[in-house]
């Protein structure tokens, strides 16, 4: 199971998105998608869940706290949540940073959180200051680790630089855009940054807004918020790696979803990747991947179909 680099954290090969708390999935879909990702971690790890304070302006959070009260298994799962822009002027300063933590606090009914994002860079506020206030968090107890989003490779190497610089708490991972169908941004720039600062990584769109899946093909009509992203992926390139994501799946008698997953988990410096759910039935096509073993060929064969 995956340690997060530099912290006690063992984690779940998958991290649970909850995104889709309050958004696709309602408060008794989403306990229920609790449920089953909690129960399909082995005991050797702790199931990971993934929110930020944006998500439904906080409801996604708050669904996650009541499961979390309710469940009496606060000490069992980590739990990942982000300091997002919204319409803050200054999303990244001192001020926002400690007010939005209080916030995500309340929200999710705890007394810390276990990884706590800066969302999205915010050039306007000195790093100095934005780190200070992470470092302000963890010093209080409230915040385990900090780690970062969306930061690019320049923005990432200067933050760890001017944490050292300053004696703070710096980051422990990185949440970039990483799956099959994306990969340029962060193996040619993003991966050396993480690996030589020895950092966690949790790339989101696992499953490239659902394209991986196998549900969105050309000229087919698919009921789901993500079918406009998921149809930029159609095309010559995007069928090459289905097809290649469908011999393996068949292969190990599993879903093409649970492949693309495995894959990604078993790159180079790679924690878990995030993925989501909208129903318990879709959430089981994810979680094979939990115990799938591909062989050096099978990883070998997706990355050449996914080569641009």
């Amino acid at each position: 199971m995956p340690r997060i680099p530099r912290t006690d954290l063992v984690v779940s090969d998958l991290c649970l998105g909850g995104n889709v708390f309050g958004w696709t999935a309602d408060e008794p879909t989403s306990h229920a998608l609790l449920d089953r990702f909690v129960d399909a971690v082995p005991s050797t790890s702790r199931p990971m869940v993934d929110t930020a304070e944006m998500y439904g302006n906080g409801r996604s959070e708050q669904i996650l706290g009541g499961w979390l009260a309710g469940a009496g298994r606060r000490d069992r799962v980590v739990v990942a949540t982000k300091a997002s822009p919204g319409r803050k002027e200054h999303p990244l300063s001192a001020a926002e940073i400690r007010a939005a933590a209080e916030r995500s606090l309340t929200n999710l009914g705890t007394d810390h959180i276990d990884v706590y994002y800066a969302h999205y860079d915010d050039d306007s506020t000195p790093l100095e200051e934005t780190l200070r206030a992470f470092d302000e968090l963890v010093q209080a107890g409230k915040v385990r680790y900090a780690a970062t989003s969306n930061y690019s490779a320049a923005r990432l190497t200067e933050a760890l630089a001017t944490a050292e610089r300053l004696g703070v708490t710096g980051y422990v991972a990185l949440q970039p855009h990483y799956n099959l169908m994306e990969r340029a941004v962060y193996e040619d720039e993003l991966r050396d940054v993480v690996a030589g600062a020895d950092l966690g990584c949790f790339p989101y769109f696992a499953l490239a807004k659902g394209f991986l899946t196998g549900k969105y093909r050309a000229g087919e009509q698919i009921d789901s918020p993500r079918a406009k992203g998921a149809a930029a992926y159609v095309g010559e390139r995007g069928d090459r790696v289905l097809r290649a994501l469908r011999e393996v799946a068949d292969a190990h008698g599993t879903t093409g979803s649970a492949v693309a997953l495995r894959w990604l988990a078993d790159q180079p410096t790679v924690t878990a990747p995030i993925a989501s759910g909208r129903s318990v039935d879709q959430l089981a096509d994810l979680l094979p991947m939990l115990d799938l073993v591909l062989t050096d060929s099978e990883r070998t064969a997706l990355t050449d179909a996914s080569a641009q």
